[in-house]
């Protein structure tokens, strides 16, 4: 079978999906455990035993619920080979039987000498799908690695960028200080969901743990406690930490909103510009803050624009000084 991107049967079991729920038992076909599942989508189509097999997709699991059984059951010995035999030499990666139900003995004969890896768990077929597609959207996700820091600020994912030596870390241990937890220090796995999510994590070997010059490596979960980080967070905010250019116009009102690409989705960005003096943390903390507020509909920089505007465009009315002038004894009036 020829290589394919994706994950194969035999890691799918090694990922322990029962920790998600899934509890998996392979019946046979474990000569096929190295073929490779290309896509979360997940195929349930009893035609393809009535014949109509063009409707399955290769590199997806097929699902035999109870409807599949009882059907394979209603047929004659004979018939019931023929159909599963046409089904099981297709390209599909394995089979899977929900609910708890016991497949025909034919069904496995015929799995074993396909060499198609035969799957059974004991939950019903849509939470067995539900929890499947959530499994292999996870491990088929399109992932890159970035140097960054990733925050999680007032339930924002908040990805920390610059250049090495910038201070990514410092401002990630100030707001360690505050209550804030941190995700990933250095070394940010990112992974894309859904074609919309964008989700971070910190690699396994340097999880919970932070870098900082002077002072070495340190474990943020064994200092602050389990409350200061989380193991992944999804980003919704990128702040790029860049050095103070005396000649550069930095934005003053905000009402420009910059976007920074990953994995071909665009996320907020803010470029802070860092200078002595400047307390970067509390910077990062209030563009978290705002960003919330945006989310909610609620643009600050814009509202005070519209608001100048609409004062622009009234109609100008006398001061108070030249109303007094003309109520004056003796005046014109």
């Amino acid at each position: 079978m020829a290589p394919q991107a994706g994950i194969t049967v035999g890691g799918l079991l090694r990922s322990r999906p029962e920790a998600f729920g899934l509890p998996l038992d392979l019946l046979a076909g474990a000569d096929g455990l190295d073929r490779a599942i290309t896509s979360p989508h997940i195929q349930k189509t009893g035609l393809a035993l009535a014949g109509f097999h063009e409707y399955l997709k290769p590199g997806r699991v097929l699902i035999f619920g109870e409807s599949e059984i009882r059907y394979l059951e209603s047929l004659e010995t004979a018939a019931r080979v023929s159909s599963m035999r046409l089904a099981l030499t297709l390209d599909v990666p394995c089979v899977l039987v929900t609910g708890g139900f016991t497949p025909p003995v034919e069904l496995i004969v015929e799995a074993e000498r396909a060499g198609l890896p035969l799957l059974k768990t004991g939950i019903p077929t849509p939470t067995a799908i539900a929890k499947l597609t959530s499994i292999l959207e996870d491990s088929l996700a399109e992932r890159t690695m970035l140097h960054a820091v990733l925050m999680d600020v007032l339930g924002l994912g908040v990805l920390i960028a610059g250049e090495s030596g910038i201070g990514k870390s410092e401002c990630a241990l100030d707001l360690i200080v505050r209550g804030h937890r941190l995700v990933a220090d250095d070394t940010v796995e990112m992974r894309r969901r859904q074609d919309t999510m964008l989700i971070g994590t910190c690699p396994e070997l340097t999880r919970h743990h932070m870098e900082l010059r002077g002072l070495g490596v340190i474990n943020v979960k064994e200092l602050f406690g389990i409350a200061s980080t989380r193991s992944s967070k999804r980003v919704e905010l990128v702040v790029q930490l860049e050095r103070w250019d005396p000649s550069r116009e930095y934005e003053r009102l905000g009402l420009d909103d910059d976007s920074y690409e990953i994995l071909g989705l665009r996320v907020p960005l803010i470029r802070m510009p860092v200078a002595p003096g400047r307390n970067i943390a509390i910077l990062v903390e209030v563009a978290a803050r705002n960003q919330l507020l945006k989310a909610r509909g609620h643009h600050a920089a814009r509202a005070l624009a519209e608001r100048l505007e609409a004062t622009l465009r009234q109609p100008s009315l006398p001061s108070p000084d030249e109303e007094d002038e003309e109520l004056e004894p003796g005046g014109s009036r």
